[in-house]
């Protein structure tokens, strides 16, 4: 490899670099520098590294290309989505620092930790390649076991750090065998390689490496069957993080599955649907159901992503050129109500410490109606109600898997929305209707602005989206 070569490849990796880079200075800066003010500065720079690491994929990075052999692709897809990482990483950061030290879990190392795993997850979404692919998940899946179990005094993190590491470590192994038997039958693990192999025609090992590899990536999404970790995670992690897990991660794992089935394994697309269809189904069921009769807030939230990632796999499942613009569409709208929605339950603090009950927001619509409204205007909005933008990211999906002819799975979709609706109104019922005198502190800068803006952007945001309704009507998804 030549020196024009090898700077040509480093420039596609600017933003990994930054992260890379940075959070190995970041820790060296909080072995050197010691107190509350050290930890404080490791935080905001770490909240500037990840909004411009992101940044930089939009603004830093020219073109588009493939480096180290095909093995790194960075695309449209990649700078979109790494953007979108980028930033939500950096919100979820600023939401977790008034915790953390409310909790006295102060520590540099939950920076460092958070940028290694968004690195994990710029890798993931630019992998072209199942060892680039492995590598970018372990490095985020790490990082992620860590933070879950991050509060050492806490039994139920130290168990949701334990649970989610032994079904991680399982997770790995079936995408490592699928992988393995995916290399065994083409010979190849690059995706360009791997997409030649499969256009002579797919043979029956190569079918089974694809579904061990689709149930190891499932898992990363929380889809069920492989959701049983999400729950108790979601639970018994630290808010802040639990936020984390529920945007970042998301993004990245089914950017990454979108990119492996339809890219290397597109010519396989009558072999992989059935299992996406199955997948979605199950995931929709299961998570709508599920959440009708949690008490808790952050269960309810575990079942939502699980019935929410349902829908992101009908778009997959369309596999054409509308159903990735639709999945792109609903992340990005389905972050926004989500990483609202845990700075809301981030207000949920007496001066005896949290809460999470759902009956503990009877009442606060009367006691603070700002965090009522905006609570009001999340839930809806990923719930799908008609007239607020998550209704129409879903509304996107389901035009993507109609236009494929998928229109039982289209069906299901809409009702599995009209189930889960019911647990979002009863969220809703509670903050309007019912008696509490729970008193929460106020809540930090960070936490209140993020609550109220992100329950704006449900609203503001639905000019763009009729513009996007009317140019689909217009001339067609497909050409936007």
């Amino acid at each position: 490899m030549t020196a024009d070569m090898l700077s040509q490849d480093l420039s596609l990796l600017i933003p990994e670099l930054l992260l890379a880079g940075g959070a190995m200075a970041l820790l060296m800066l909080g072995v050197f520098m010691k107190g509350e003010g050290a930890n404080k500065l490791v935080q905001w720079l770490t909240v500037a590294l990840l909004a411009g690491a992101g940044l930089a994929s939009l603004f830093l990075v020219s073109g588009e290309g493939q480096a180290f052999n095909g093995g790194f692709i960075f695309d449209g897809l990649a700078r979109f989505s790494k953007v979108a990482i980028g930033l939500v990483a950096a919100i979820a950061l600023l939401l977790a620092m008034p915790y953390l030290k409310a909790e006295k879990l102060g520590k540099i190392e939950y920076s460092v930790l958070m940028t290694l795993a968004v690195t994990g997850m710029f890798m993931m979404v630019s992998a072209n390649d199942l060892i680039s692919m492995y590598m970018g998940i372990e490095l985020q899946s790490l990082a992620l076991y860590v933070l879950a179990a991050f509060n050492r005094d806490s039994l139920r993190a130290s168990e949701a750090g334990l649970k989610y590491f032994v079904l991680g470590a399982l997770s790995s192994g079936l995408l490592l065998y699928g992988s393995s038997l995916v290399y065994g039958f083409t010979g190849a693990t690059g995706f360009n390689e791997i997409a030649i192999a499969v256009e002579s025609g797919p043979s029956v090992g190569l079918v089974f490496g694809l579904v061990f590899v689709i149930c190891g990536l499932a898992f990363k999404v929380s889809a069920a069957p492989f959701h049983m970790w999400t729950p108790d995670v979601y639970e018994g992690a630290p808010t802040p993080v639990t936020a984390f897990f529920a945007t970042a991660p998301k993004m990245a794992a089914i950017v990454l599955l979108a990119r492996v089935l339809i890219e290397p394994f597109g010519g396989m697309v009558d072999q992989w649907r059935d299992v996406i269809w199955v997948i979605a189904v199950l995931s929709m069921g299961i998570g709508a159901f599920g959440a009708l009769t949690q008490t808790n807030i952050k269960r309810l939230m575990a079942y939502s992503s699980i019935s929410n990632m349902g829908y992101a796999l009908v778009a997959i499942a369309s596999a054409s050129q509308t159903g990735l613009w639709a999945l792109l569409v609903y992340m990005i709208l389905y972050m926004i109500g989500v990483i609202g929605s845990f700075a809301a339950i981030l207000s949920m603090r007496t001066r005896e410490g949290m809460v999470e009950q759902i009956s503990d927001l009877a009442g606060i619509a009367q006691r603070n109606p700002g965090l009522g409204w905006s609570i009001t205007a999340l839930m809806f909005s990923i719930g799908g109600l008609p007239f607020m933008v998550g209704f129409f990211g879903k509304f996107f999906v389901v035009f993507a898997a109609v236009q494929e002819g998928m229109l039982i799975l289209a069906v299901l979709a809409v009702l599995f929305s009209v189930v889960g609706a019911a647990y979002y109104l009863r969220v809703v019922k509670t903050v309007w209707f019912d008696e509490g005198e729970v008193e929460f502190v106020p809540a930090s800068m960070s936490v209140y602005w993020v609550t109220r803006l992100a329950g704006l952007a449900t609203v503001l945001l639905l000019p763009v989206i009729g513009w996007l309704v009317f140019r689909a009507y217009s001339v067609g998804l497909a050409t936007l």
